[in-house]
């Protein structure tokens, strides 16, 4: 029997059998000042939205190097390892926050300490792994997902409300709503690695696992 191919982009949150109702209960505010400081790492506060227009472009989707990699894959095949480096650290630090904000840990996010959120995405060899003018077709053919992951977050939406209850009086999160949010972080991170990062040619499978 042959074993199952992982996908190159994991992701695994820690499961913990007890969670703090204070910090849940006021989860919403506490998240504030590390996530202010994600919107100034992803320049996503800027007030002058004329003047930044090339810079939007340059740091799409919350400040990943989105068009530049795309550019650089295309004609010099090349992913310079220090915009990797960026694009997967920011990514970290937003699963982390997103994670905190989810309910799934308690931890405060750590802007560059794993802590409980394994996230892991290799460095591809571009000659070698990727195909040059595949970031022009990626976005279109990650539209199938991005449909299916739009009811996705709804349903996880509905999973965080239903979490936060259960927290508040009973002082845990249940696992089967925590493997189904982290599910659809994971299928999210797949796609996000395809499509906006580009540092995998292999699609995406539509899994939770």
């Amino acid at each position: 029997m042959t074993q199952e191919k992982k996908y190159p982009v994991t992701l695994d949150i820690d499961y913990s059998d007890k969670s703090d109702r204070l910090t849940a209960a006021f989860r919403l505010i506490l998240i504030i000042p590390i996530f202010i400081i994600l919107l100034l790492i992803s320049g996503g506060t800027s007030a002058d939205h004329e003047s930044n227009d090339a810079v939007n472009w340059g740091v799409a989707s919350g400040g990943i190097l989105v068009i530049p990699t795309l550019l650089m894959i295309l004609f010099r095949q090349k992913y310079p390892k220090w915009w990797f480096n960026f694009n997967v650290e920011l990514t970290k630090f937003a699963t982390r926050v997103g994670a905190y904000l989810l309910l799934l840990r308690d931890e405060y996010p750590s802007t560059d300490e794993e802590q409980a959120v394994h996230l892991n995405i290799p460095y591809p060899n571009v000659e070698k792994d990727l195909v040059n003018w595949m970031p022009l077709v990626k976005w279109l053919l990650a539209i199938p997902h991005v449909i299916v992951l739009c009811f996705l977050w709804i349903g996880a939406i509905v999973a965080v409300i239903i979490a936060w209850f259960a927290i508040l009086f009973t002082g845990t999160h249940p696992q089967g709503i925590h493997e189904y949010i982290v599910g659809v972080m994971r299928w999210s991170l797949r796609v996000e690695a395809y499509a906006i990062l580009l540092t995998t040619d292999e699609y995406p499978p539509f899994s939770l696992k």
